[in-house]
Formats: C-alpha cells, structure tokens, sequence
C-alpha cells in the first residue's frame, strides 16, 4: 500500500467538508438542483480543461468500456444533491460522518466480496470494529 496516498485522501475528505459549507448555503439561496448544477458545472469546465491538457493522447475510448462503469456519473449529482438538502438542516458535521458512515459501509462489503473487479479485502474483527467506531461517532454526534 502507498501511505502516501492517505494525507491526500484525507485533505480531499475535507475538502467535501468545506464544498458542503458551501454549497448548503448556495442550494437554499438558489435551490438545490440549480446549486448541483453550478458545482457540476465548474467541476466539468476544469475537468474539460485538464483533459485537454494533460490526458494520455492513447487513452482507451469511452464506448470500449462496459457500460455498469459510467454509472458512477449518475451517482454524483444525487450524492451533491443530498449534500445541498442536508447540510443546511442537519450541520455539516452531521452530514459528514453519515456520508463516512455509508461509504465505510459499502466500502467494506465491495471490498469482502470484490464488486467491481477490485480485489477481495475480508471483513475481520479490526474493520468491523472501525465500522462500529464510525457507527457510535454518527450516534454521538445525533445525540450531541
């Protein structure tokens, strides 16, 4: 494993943080979907622009890949559309350790049964106990 990758990953992770604090606000001011919109937007102009800069010219076609892996695309707009809806209700930490709690959910079941192609992970004590770590923050933070 490249322990480097993690500090990244981390600094990501807040940086949905600070996208829920803002985009909460921006989704009651202008409405959620129109909130969701403007994210995807800039997000897809950068994107666009760093493609067109930096992408492999001999990358592999889009149409040569099964179609089940695009579908990652139809669950960014839902999971930024409930970032907007929660965030401005239930507070950005609320929101936050949720979110951890169902990808750490999910994460570990893909990885138990290697979905997706990725390579199987087995579920021992050790994950499971973080998985109800992250349970019990989600259950102090409601209760706080």
């Amino acid at each position: 494993m490249n322990l480097m990758l993690i500090p990244l990953v981390v600094l990501a992770g807040m940086g949905l943080s600070l996208e829920a604090g803002l985009i909460g606000p921006l989704g009651t001011e202008v409405g959620h979907l129109w909130a969701t919109l403007s994210i995807f937007g800039v997000g897809a102009v950068l994107t666009g622009l760093l493609v067109l800069f930096f992408s492999p010219r001999n990358a592999p076609s889009y149409t040569d890949q099964p179609g089940w892996q695009l579908l990652g695309g139809v669950l960014g707009p839902v999971y930024v559309v409930v970032l907007t809806i929660a965030t401005p209700v239930i507070g950005i930490g609320m929101t936050m350790i949720a979110i951890l709690s169902g990808q750490v959910a999910k994460s570990v079941l893909i990885d138990h049964f290697g979905w997706f192609g990725t390579p199987h992970k087995k579920v021992g004590s050790e994950r499971l106990l973080a998985l109800v770590f992250i349970v019990a923050a989600l259950v102090l933070i409601a209760w706080g």
